[in-house]
């Protein structure tokens, strides 16, 4: 590949990038219902775990599509990673409304097949990881994306929830940059042993309580959030 686009990132990586992830929460509205997250320093031991599981997952899923492995292979590692059926919707569900922005910004034949293959939506991380590819991207550059949007998510979406003042918002970010780069540069490097070892060299760290929130969140009559 050339050399990699990295203003790319910038606008992947953008929340205003209309891939549709301003409508969830990433299990925040139920941590927040619950009680799980109530302050500043429960917003970021709630990021910070999140970061180091389902990101970590993502990161490594997103490495390996950027990298140019089957696709479709990478969509059942995925599933196989994603036991609550709530999660594997709104995983689909957020891939569908991507794939629809990436092929219009960065059109390639590999999102085509993609789109083909999967007409209901693979999984996120996989769709972000090819559209990172189209768009000239490393599978480094293609796992921080994914880390990134795994805390960016709940953290805007605590704003809205707790009243939260956005520059706090901001500074639980900030203080997540170096677990960011450890977990990007991980699952980058996971990714990286694929081709040898198979899918099985992805990272697949469970996280049991998004797992439950999600199912008990998807059950809720009245969401401001629909994950």
């Amino acid at each position: 590949m050339s050399q990699p686009h990295s203003a790319a990132l910038l606008v992947l990586a953008d929340g205003r990038f209309p891939a549709g992830g301003h409508a969830h929460s990433g299990g925040a509205e139920w941590a927040v219902t619950a009680g799980r997250v109530h302050d500043v320093a429960s917003l970021e031991e709630f990021c910070r775990g999140r970061l180091h599981t389902s990101g970590l997952v993502a990161a490594g899923l997103a490495a390996a599509a950027a990298a140019g492995h089957d696709p479709l292979l990478l969509d059942q590692a995925a599933d196989a990673r994603t036991p609550v059926p709530a999660l594997r919707h709104t995983a689909r569900r957020l891939g569908r409304q991507l794939m629809r922005a990436a092929r219009a910004t960065w059109p390639s034949a590999e999102l085509d097949a993609l789109a083909a293959a999967r007409p209901r939506g693979a999984h996120q991380p996989v769709v972000l990881g090819l559209t990172a590819r189209s768009a000239g991207l490393t599978p480094l550059q293609a796992a921080y994306v994914a880390a990134y949007e795994s805390v960016s998510g709940p953290a805007t979406a605590t704003v809205r929830l707790l009243s939260l003042n956005p520059f706090d918002a901001t500074g639980v970010l900030a203080r997540l940059t170096a677990d960011l780069d450890a977990i990007a540069a991980h699952g980058a490097e996971r990714a990286s042993r694929v081709a040898a070892e198979g899918v099985d060299a992805l990272p697949a760290a469970s996280a049991p309580l998004l797992d439950l929130a999600a199912e008990r969140h998807a059950d809720r009559p009245v969401r401001l959030f629909a994950s």
